[in-house]
């Protein structure tokens, strides 16, 4: 693609995810009143829809629009998820300084979920956004470099990661944030973060399809009941096997 193309498939993908994220912030602050502040729904929603609106209109080259993302999401979400989501977009889009292509999407994934994991302290299994980002950046990045697939079915392939992700994050007991407060009370409950990240990856996917050659089947479903050896494939995922949640 030129750059007059990745441009235009970017703000495209930040109205596509503004616009489910808005659709499904009811969604997400029912899951965050169970065990968060039950304001993730409503931070999500606030922040990508200035962010959409911010890049509408730009002129900027993919890197730029993409930092611009983050330092939305920085100024407009409140509380920890605005550094979190924002400063670990603004960092990562260094990476596509030289235009979108299958090599710098992949250092784009692993700088985001690195400054994820340093900024929140956390690691997969503590019930967090990175139980469902981490065995679909790991299920990317091995579907490119190693596999060999297409962007188009690398990317399908960690939306169904990620959709296993946020499955795994049910039945186990939260450690990080304010759900960690609630001990093993925090069992039986989807992470809202997580569930976020499952939604952003698909609109992702769904714009990326519009641009990019190959065929995906995806069927995607963040409340989708999993085998038990599905959920044991995305704890492999989450160590950094190479199983990769549904690779």
């Amino acid at each position: 693609m030129d750059l007059d193309t990745q441009r235009e498939a970017v703000v495209e993908a930040v109205e596509a995810v503004a616009a489910r994220l808005d659709e499904e912030k009811e969604y997400l602050t029912e899951l965050d009143s169970a065990i968060g502040d039950a304001d993730h729904g409503a931070n999500m929603d606030r922040g990508f829809g200035a962010a959409a609106e911010r890049v509408a209109d730009a002129d900027d080259d993919p890197a730029d629009l993409v930092k611009t993302v983050g330092v939305t999401l920085v100024s407009e979400v409140g509380g920890a998820s605005g550094p979190l989501y924002g400063g670990s977009i603004m960092k990562a889009s260094q990476e596509l300084d030289d235009g979108i292509t299958p090599e710098a999407t992949v250092a784009f994934a692993e700088t985001y979920i690195e400054t994820v994991e340093n900024r929140g302290k956390a690691s997969v299994g503590d019930k967090t956004m990175l139980d469902a980002l981490t065995p679909a950046v790991h299920t990317y990045k091995k579907s490119i470099e190693t596999d060999d697939l297409e962007p188009l079915e690398a990317l399908a392939k960690a939306v169904d990661a990620a959709e296993r992700g946020v499955a795994f994050t049910t039945p186990i007991r939260a450690k990080k944030g304010r759900a960690s407060y609630l001990g093993w009370r925090s069992v039986g409950h989807q992470d809202p973060g997580a569930t976020s990240t499952l939604y952003i990856m698909e609109e992702l996917l769904d714009v990326a399809a519009n641009y990019l050659d190959g065929e995906t089947e995806l069927e995607t479903d963040a409340e989708a009941d999993v085998e038990p050896e599905e959920l044991e494939e995305a704890a492999e995922a989450a160590e950094g096997g190479d199983g990769a949640g549904g690779a």
